[in-house]
């Protein structure tokens, strides 16, 4: 994507996001959480609430469009032959799973074997297939992966990150200002400039360090959530074919393309599993090797 496309992107997200908080801070009567008395505890929930839910939501219900968008999502032609047999697939997976509604499927031009889930509702969800994950991989891998990514759209994983990253976000902004506030409050000159800045430097290093943390405890979640996926597709195709799905992933991993990897959706694809040490605590996925054991060891 084009670097004008992505500012005009960063700037109407964040504008809608602007003018949504806007408008409820004012409908909701919502005062500076700073005042003359001190720190106003109420008003400070409620901003950082708004500020850290509505970003994550907004993101939400544009998720589908900009997985069309950034990743030049195209949606499958029912009157394609060649691809016909995936809409079979999704059809029969999505009334296996009980769903209400069958997911939209599309493909998108990648050399990496991948796929992901997106969507606000399952009414209006959305999975994507890589061109390289059609071509190589056997029909019985396609189906155990399509069924990881049905089993994330039943199970609403897109929602609960969505709202696990709303209370990371305000929590972080919450408690990062209370402990500026109570560091500076003992200076009595702290309504000058420089007062000003050390707070909101504390505020900034506070932010940082939280965000971590919290960063943290987003992507064991995610981790869960994968093993619970690749359970459900187990259950709808078949344990073999999970199996057989995730070693043909593990197999093909080093097939890596750049020009598709958005980080909006990084954490959503099946594969991603680069990470070692530490960094671990950090990554969405498991590697794909305890995937693997796990399964055969149900």
């Amino acid at each position: 994507m084009s670097i004008i496309k992505r500012i005009l992107l960063f700037l109407i997200v964040n504008l809608l996001v602007v003018l949504s908080i806007s408008f409820l801070l004012s409908i909701f009567n919502i005062k500076p959480y700073i005042n003359a008395y001190g720190l106003d505890i109420k008003n400070l929930a409620i901003f950082c609430l708004l500020w850290g839910f509505i970003g994550s939501f907004i993101s939400l219900f544009l998720s589908k469009a900009l997985a069309k968008w950034l990743m030049k999502v195209k949606i499958i032609d029912k009157t394609n032959e060649n691809t016909k047999f995936i809409l079979e697939m999704i059809k029969n997976l999505s009334n296996k799973a009980n769903l209400k509604y069958i997911p939209e499927v599309g493909i998108y031009q990648s050399k990496e074997i991948n796929a992901f889930a997106t969507g606000p509702s399952q009414k209006r969800s959305l999975i994507a297939l890589s061109s390289a994950l059609i071509d190589k991989l056997h029909i019985d891998e396609i189906e155990a992966i399509i069924g990881h990514e049905i089993s994330h759209i039943k199970n609403g994983d897109m929602v609960t990150m969505t709202l696990l990253q709303g209370i990371i976000n305000s929590f972080v902004m919450f408690l990062s200002r209370i402990l500026a506030f109570l560091i500076t409050s003992n200076n009595k000159e702290r309504n000058n400039k420089s007062s000003y800045f050390a707070t909101r430097s504390l505020v900034f290093v506070f932010e940082i360090i939280f965000m971590i943390l919290g960063s943290m405890i987003i992507a064991l979640y995610s981790r869960k959530r994968e093993y619970k996926a690749d359970y459900n597709s187990a259950k709808i195709t078949s344990k073999e074919k999970m199996i057989k799905a995730l070693e043909a992933l593990n197999k093909n991993y080093e097939l890596r393309d750049l020009t598709s990897e958005k980080a909006a959706f990084q954490s959503f694809k099946i594969s991603n599993n680069s990470k070692k040490g530490f960094i671990r605590l950090f990554a969405t996925h498991p590697p794909l090797k305890d995937r693997i054991e796990r399964l055969k060891n149900l």
